[in-house]
């Protein structure tokens, strides 16, 4: 699908009909929804550093709500298994083949809950996912649902008990963002309607998910001017180079900013 004028105003206003759906699950929060579905749009990745509490959950819920995609919560914990997120092959032995039982990585949506609780281990689980939309199992490789996306968690207070993420994990987020506190208007808003509140529940589609790979695709083939590129060759390049950088920005990096 090349980008046309009558294609960037039709992929302008399904951006913002699935914006304003989310927004009525997350209120006072526009910035981070449109961060979060850019994301999900550039086919990347995105980590949530909060504290509990602050509609994170609701967000994931919502957003795949909005495009008619499913969602899953992984709660990472010390003793969380790979297997676990991935899924297990299990023998049948009423039909005598084995058969995959698929894991909750398979969702258009996968919320890591406190992603930095679980071991290098089980963290490494979703390394291959988060790059290739894929999951090998005892050789077996099982392409995940598209749209697909990875929204992590965690807590940026509390670190008793966690593992620092490793920057293998951490370079496969293509965006990190904090979703904070609602306003003194929203919450009142919030308190009003008590009786439910997580509003993401009552959500509905606004469009189809393959709309949703559509504008993917449309985004992706957008062209980018030589200058531009240039631009951001010297930028990565700069946080290569200065003191002031533990690390620079990786060629995976460069990629997700162009």
């Amino acid at each position: 699908m090349p980008m046309t004028p009558e294609n960037a105003t039709w992929f302008a206003d399904a951006f913002s009909t699935i914006v304003s759906n989310v927004g009525q699950a997350l209120l006072d929060k526009e910035d981070v929804i449109k961060l979060a579905l850019t994301t999900m749009l550039s086919e990347g990745h995105l980590l949530l550093e909060d504290a509990p509490g602050t509609g994170k959950t609701a967000l994931a819920r919502a957003l795949a709500a909005s495009v008619q995609g499913t969602h899953s919560r992984i709660q990472f914990t010390p003793d969380l298994l790979p297997s676990d997120i991935t899924g297990v092959t299990i023998y049948d032995q009423k039909t005598g083949t084995w058969d995959f039982h698929a894991g909750p990585i398979f969702s258009s949506i996968v919320l890591a809950d406190e992603i930095n609780r679980a071991s290098p281990k089980t963290q490494s689980a979703l390394l291959e996912v988060m790059e290739e939309s894929q999951v090998t199992v005892d050789g077996v490789r099982h392409t995940t649902e598209r749209p697909f996306m990875v929204i992590a968690t965690q807590n940026p207070i509390e670190q008793a008990g966690t593992y620092r993420l490793p920057e293998a994990q951490l370079d496969r987020f293509l965006m990190k963002a904090s979703v904070g506190y609602p306003n003194r208007e929203a919450l009142t808003q919030i308190l009003s309607s008590s009786a439910h509140p997580d509003r993401s529940k009552d959500l509905s589609a606004v469009v189809a998910s393959s709309v949703v790979a559509s504008m993917a695709d449309l985004a992706a083939s957008n062209h980018i001017e030589n200058s531009v590129l240039d631009y951001i060759g010297a930028l990565v390049e700069a946080t290569r180079t200065a003191e002031e950088t533990r690390m620079g920005v990786s060629t995976r990096g460069a990629i997700g900013m162009a």
